[in-house]
């Protein structure tokens, strides 16, 4: 009996350093975290592993990719699941570079599941291309080993793989990565980037088949086609104003707002019309920044107020008392909503002027990206408002 309540202090003592440990983590950025201790339910995930290769012939893929990111996130924000909107992650690698390491098969993770849309869009305009040996078995067995897929059998769990080497290249099967992500539940999509039936020569269409996946066959050179509307300028306005309801607080508070204003930035140096989408984005559920926006990291229980401290705090808030913070932060809170309604609200005049227009926009990478996961996204019974 003494051995029992012995071990049972140990544990008690143990789990108490534990959650003291996880604190002290969070109290080095200046606040102490308001993680609950009861267990949190499972959370409903879209998961999308894109794996690009950017051997020297794949420029025109990888401007489609930075091009065409933020109409596609808008079109996964629509998704829903009965009354639920999914979450939303997104992982990258890149295979086929000379400059990757040869002994891991040309192969490198860019960036792991990620809700971060600033970090995903700073990933994605990082990458450029360069000579390379493309191995597609490897790079899909590598995801699957170095990601967390989790187990909920709600989340849609995909990949999409782009390139335009033969499929069957490399020393892991693709048919074994194939067996490997059917097991975990997970779809495999083959974007070729040239002609459609040297891509089935080549395996891609036999690589998706295999997880019931969609083959697609795109240009890859082909330049995104962005069309302008009657809404965008006052959308524009209005991104400046969501801009300024941002309350960046701890060690990267600052940096991670520079970011943002970054990304808005390289959206707007492809097209008005694309620096609108990103807009767009960031007025939906799926942008979230509660690791260094105050407003999102007290909606989400991220911080609480009463804890953090003055030194985490920017310079409009130092020396406040902790109800003018709450207050303040209430309000920003409150002005962001109206903000962000009044842009979807814009948005739906947008989507129903854009959809009128006769023109060719067929994008290849975003319509081989949305039009695979709605369908599949069926089987998990999602729908799109």
């Amino acid at each position: 009996m003494k051995t029992h309540f012995k071990t049972f202090l140990f544990s008690m003592a143990f789990m108490a350093f534990i959650v003291c440990h996880a604190n002290n983590k969070k109290q080095d950025q200046g606040y102490t975290s308001t993680e609950k201790t009861q267990p949190v339910p499972n959370k409903q995930y879209i998961k999308v592993a894109l794996l690009l290769d950017t051997s020297n012939s794949m420029d025109g893929l990888i401007d489609q990719a930075k091009a065409q990111l933020w109409d596609i996130v808008n079109e996964l924000s629509y998704a829903k699941c009965g009354t639920n909107k999914p979450n939303l992650q997104i992982a990258l690698y890149e295979y086929g570079n000379d400059r990757l390491n040869g002994n891991e098969g040309y192969i490198r993770q860019v960036l792991p599941f990620s809700d971060d849309l600033d970090d995903i869009s700073k990933e994605l305009f990082s990458l450029t291309t360069n000579g390379g040996e493309e191995y597609c078995g490897q790079v899909i067995q590598t995801s699957l080993n170095q990601l967390n897929w989790g187990k909920n059998p709600d989340d849609l769990k995909l990949i999409f793989i782009a390139g335009n080497e033969p499929f069957n290249q490399g020393k892991t099967n693709y048919k074994d990565a194939s067996t490997n992500a059917k097991e975990k539940d997970i779809t495999i999509n083959t974007i070729f980037c040239g002609d459609y039936n040297q891509g089935i020569s080549t395996f891609w269409k036999d690589g998706a088949q295999l997880t019931n996946g969609d083959y697609i066959a795109i240009n890859q050179n082909k330049t995104t086609v962005h069309i302008a509307s009657p809404y965008d300028d006052t959308i524009l306005i209005l991104n400046q104003q969501l801009n300024k309801t941002y309350v960046a607080y701890g060690q990267i508070g600052r940096q991670k707002k520079a970011l943002q204003m970054e990304q808005d930035s390289n959206a707007g140096n492809y097209s008005k019309a694309n620096a609108v989408s990103r807009t767009v984005s960031k007025s939906s559920h799926l942008y979230k920044n509660k690791t260094w926006d105050l407003v999102d990291a007290v909606e989400g229980e991220e911080v609480a107020i009463e804890n953090i401290k003055d030194d985490a705090l920017p310079e409009e808030l130092k020396g406040k008392t902790k109800a003018e913070i709450k207050t303040y932060v209430a309000e920003k809170s409150k002005e962001r909503d109206a903000i962000q309604k009044k842009i979807q609200e814009l948005n739906a005049k947008r989507k129903s002027y854009i959809a009128k227009q006769k023109k060719d926009t067929d994008n290849g990478l975003e319509n081989a990206m949305t039009k695979a996961i709605k369908e599949q996204a069926k089987r998990k019974k999602y729908s799109w408002k």
